[in-house]
């Protein structure tokens, strides 16, 4: 499986449109900074897409998903790719048992299929959009899902530590 994570917000993405010639099309945009993360595993062998939503990202957060993608395939060992980000790589990431990570070479974002889940729902409900709610944003992120496949969310994940 590949993987991924994205951050959708509040503040919309200012994209060009169409508009009647002579009228200049009006975009809201929100100065408000606040994000939610998607993360997401894709099979390019079968088409499985495991997806989760949670309000930052970090080692612990990584954890976590990986642990979910794990319990939800647990008869199969899963060859994880992934990028070099920080919390991919941190001592503390907790891999499951039915799991092995394989790193993508740093700064080659074209190897993974997984990077361009996003770009249809940037493209399709966050251009030019702005959100009045986090739960907003969540609700676009998981009413068309990347080839609308289960969503699993969870905004209730309590952060220990201080940062």
């Amino acid at each position: 499986m590949f993987q991924d994570e994205g951050r959708f917000g509040l503040l919309g993405d200012p994209r060009r449109c169409w508009a009647p010639k002579g009228i200049r099309p009006v975009v809201r945009k929100r100065q408000l900074r606040q994000y939610t993360y998607a993360f997401a595993a894709v099979s390019p062998h079968d088409g499985v897409m495991d997806s989760l939503i949670l309000p930052w990202v970090d080692t612990e957060t990584m954890s976590l998903f990986l642990r979910t993608v794990a319990d939800r395939h647990p008869e199969e060992f899963i060859v994880m790719v992934m990028d070099q980000a920080g919390w991919h790589i941190a001592e503390a990431l907790q891999v499951p048992e039915n799991m092995q990570i394989v790193f993508l070479p740093p700064y080659s974002p074209e190897l993974n299929p997984a990077e361009h889940l996003w770009d249809d729902l940037r493209e399709k409900d966050f251009a030019n959009r702005a959100f009045n709610s986090m739960n907003a944003v969540e609700e676009a992120l998981t009413s068309r899902a990347p080839s609308n496949l289960p969503t699993m969310t969870s905004r209730g994940v309590e952060k220990s530590g201080s940062g």
